[in-house]
């Protein structure tokens, strides 16, 4: 409980911070692809960075690792508002936020993932893969709306004060904890290149695991699309910027209802039904965004996408992690990120650039298209549909 509560709020701030910085973008840029380029930046440092973090993860103590991390964020967070009051924001100051933030977000995000095994039983995993998307959609709920609103009608620099007070608060709880988030020492001498190996090695060789990274990284494509896609498209029906943000809550609360309801899915469905099954839904429920014309339809359609993500989340990650040896948490989970978020940036550089030279009607196409494919490929790959239920689920 002490993970996850400073999770939710951090991820509140980060959220409302989050939600405001296209905004503050394109009124300073007047360019989509400007936006997309920032969130392309906070993305690559996964690329280029999480195989040897992974390995180094799987050395260090992964609760020191997160608690440095929060404490840096907050730390560059802070230089935004510092900026605006200072009369000084650009442009390439927010890109350099976007990445440095991707970077810390990098070590973060692998050692937390690596760390939840060490928290509760592989028989929770389900339930504590829920409780943390529930908290994320939960600050998803609150984070856009307070920071649009507080963007708005309070002062520009609000959001991300609020960003930078939350990663304190997250930082407070991972001082507090006191289980042992330290690995198990090596067997024989540190080797980064060997390690790294091992972890690509029990990736490639488990071809589910292998699997469903390609397919996550499919829809990562389009997920790194929706927020430019959805602000363009609000922007284009006449939605002021507070509305904008009721939208995202609306996408919240899907997502806090999903991963509610995510479990109970896993319980009485095989793994290859409900990846198969909620890709489907997705593919069907994307192209009512071209035909929403209001804020409260625009927020009901990401809202139903938003209920479908943690549905497949909990079935997906818990079945992985269940799955990994623990000694190999931290390279695996940083090999399946490599590829599952290899083409993010690809996905919010191409909305900008499509909605930017042809509109939004191409960038619903292409996105569109891809969930179909995707649903396509999950109903007939082998290994998903033979793929059985929860492997710590009792009989």
């Amino acid at each position: 409980m002490l993970l996850w509560s400073g999770q939710l709020v951090s991820n509140v701030g980060s959220n409302a911070a989050n939600v405001v910085l296209p905004l503050l973008i394109l009124s300073i840029s007047q360019s989509p692809s400007a936006v997309g380029v920032a969130g392309a930046l906070g993305i690559v440092p996964y690329l280029l960075l999480c195989l040897p973090v992974g390995a180094l993860i799987d050395r260090w103590n992964r609760r020191h690792v997160m608690l440095w991390c929060e404490l840096a964020r907050g730390a560059v967070i802070l230089t935004v508002p510092l900026a605006m009051w200072l009369g000084h924001v650009s442009l390439w100051q927010l890109w350099l936020v976007a990445a440095v933030q991707g970077t810390l977000l990098v070590f973060y995000n692998i050692s937390e993932t690596a760390s939840l095994p060490r928290v509760v039983a592989k028989a929770q995993l389900p339930a504590a893969t829920a409780q943390n998307q529930a908290g994320y959609s939960a600050a998803g709920v609150i984070g856009p709306a307070l920071g649009t609103w507080t963007f708005s009608t309070i002062g520009r620099s609000v959001p991300f004060l609020m960003d930078a007070v939350g990663y304190l608060v997250s930082a407070i709880t991972l001082w507090r904890l006191r289980s042992n988030f330290t690995p198990a020492p090596p067997s024989g001498p540190p080797h980064l290149r060997r390690e790294i190996a091992e972890g690509i090695a029990w990736l490639w060789n488990e071809r589910l695991v292998r699997t469903m990274a390609v397919l996550t990284a499919g829809c990562n494509f389009v997920t790194a699309a929706l927020p430019l896609l959805l602000i363009m498209l609000a922007r284009e029906r006449g939605v002021n910027e507070a509305a904008i943000g009721l939208i995202f809550s609306l996408g919240g609360v899907g997502g806090v209802l999903g991963a509610m309801v995510g479990p109970w899915v896993q319980r009485r469905f095989c793994f290859g039904q409900v990846i198969a099954g909620t890709l489907l839904v997705e593919a069907i429920t994307f192209p009512f965004l071209g035909w929403a014309t209001r804020a409260w339809s625009l927020g009901l359609v990401f809202g139903v996408l938003m209920f479908i993500g943690p549905i497949y989340n909990v079935v997906q990650f818990s079945y992985r992690l269940a799955l990994i040896p623990d000694a190999l948490q931290g390279r695996v989970n940083s090999s399946f990120r490599l590829v599952a978020h290899g083409l993010q940036p690809v996905g919010a550089v191409l909305c900008g650039v499509l909605i930017e030279q042809h509109g939004t009607h191409w960038a619903l196409v292409v996105f569109g298209a891809t969930y179909v494919v995707l649903w396509w490929a999950a109903w007939r790959l082998p290994s998903i549909r033979a793929a059985g239920r929860f492997p710590g689920a009792s009989s």
